[in-house]
């Protein structure tokens, strides 16, 4: 029994978590309005698993508990190449859209708030991003989840498409393997 909760321990110390969002909501009833805390949270260990959560209580700290509880149960893992994305993506969800673009090494996560906690906890170390439409941090952070779903890697699309991975490289990638 000890044993399972050591491993229990070491799995979850191996994931960072980082809260996004901290917001006051409000149900209004007959009385007047009820206050509680909606918290977002992402995890990741910055080798392709990220997962996010979010969680609602009258206390910030059970909201937080909830929401990397969530967030942990809730993993998945995102195609990365070396340090950047294979591909150019698009994510949507409600009116925010989130537009992430492969960038060569040394640029660094060209990204602001959430878009930038989520790409750094999954371990992109180079990436360009466009936020557009809503500004809302939960709408965003989803939609950058949604970005990052869509990412295919190059084996899986070149066995789509029936050809080699090789063919699906840009020409400086094939130029480096090559030298």
């Amino acid at each position: 029994m000890a044993e399972n909760q050591f491993d229990k321990q070491y799995e979850q110390d191996a994931f960072e978590e980082r809260v996004i969002e901290i917001a006051r909501v409000a149900k209004v009833v007959k009385g007047g309005r009820r206050f509680r805390f909606r918290v977002t949270v992402v995890v990741g260990d910055k080798k392709g698993n990220i997962g996010m959560g979010v969680g609602k209580a009258n206390a910030v700290p059970d909201a937080m508990r909830k929401a990397s509880e969530r967030a942990r149960k809730n993993l998945r893992t995102v195609n990365i190449s070396g340090t950047t994305i294979p591909h150019e993506s698009l994510g949507k969800v409600a009116g925010a859209r989130v537009f992430l673009k492969p960038a060569s090494a040394g640029t660094g996560v060209i990204a602001a708030g959430g878009v930038r906690a989520v790409l750094e906890l999954a371990g992109v170390r180079d990436i360009l991003t466009k936020s557009m439409g809503s500004a809302n941090v939960l709408n965003v952070v989803m939609a950058t989840f949604d970005a990052l779903d869509g990412l295919r890697s190059p084996a899986n699309e070149a066995a789509r498409r029936g050809k080699r991975a090789e063919e699906l490289l840009p020409f400086w990638e094939r130029r480096k393997q090559h030298a």
